[in-house]
């Protein structure tokens, strides 16, 4: 399954190469793969390549979310050019409940473009992922541009709206049973199945 972020958050096709965003089945889980130019702005975050960093989405990031729109459950990748990545499990809008999990992320990165490959496992995915949406990040102050493979509508545009990722009502419907065959059954997450906010 391939996606491009074509587009910026209210509907505008963006300047340049779309952010290219793939899934395909991996051991144990599903491989987030992330084809994107680079932008190098904002520079690199000051954590380790390969960790967890919190607040990523305030660097260049490429973001993945898997929504139950039943439930609102939903799942949140981030992953940076500069290796750093961010996984959040919310449970309602913006609702985070479980944060900064361990994930097998690896980037390369050329002068113009940037590569990266996520295995997430099926244990961050909420039960009966129905909805997907993707976005892309990058540019410093009033450069910033952020951008949708799903935008808001023109026609739903109000004055003064500013970009918000969490408008769960514009993701799109998705099934892992394209990926997988028609057969297939999501696993169960024991992580959502004991879901309690962190305290």
């Amino acid at each position: 399954m391939d996606f491009r972020v074509a587009h910026t958050w209210d509907g505008s096709p963006v300047g340049h190469e779309p952010a290219r965003v793939g899934l395909e089945p991996g051991r144990g889980g599903v491989l987030l793969q992330v084809s994107a130019p680079f932008f190098n702005d904002p520079p690199a975050p000051p954590g380790a390549p390969g960790k967890p960093f919190s607040g990523l989405w305030d660097y260049e990031v490429v973001e993945a979310f898997f929504l139950n729109d039943i439930t609102e459950q939903y799942l949140e990748v981030e992953l940076c050019p500069h290796g750093q990545h961010l996984v959040l499990l919310l449970s309602g809008r913006r609702n985070v409940w479980k944060q900064e999990l361990a994930l097998s992320f690896k980037a390369s990165r050329g002068e113009t473009t940037w590569e990266g490959t996520a295995c997430i496992p099926w244990s961050y995915f909420p039960p009966n992922v129905t909805k997907f949406n993707a976005f892309a990040i990058h540019g410093s102050k009033d450069k910033r541009s952020y951008e949708a493979l799903y935008p808001v509508p023109r026609h739903e545009l109000q004055p003064g709206q500013k970009p918000d990722f969490h408008r769960l009502e514009y993701f799109k419907p998705f099934s892992f049973n394209t990926l997988l065959g028609e057969e297939w059954k999501q696993p169960e997450s024991d992580l959502w199945l004991t879901e309690k906010p962190d305290l």
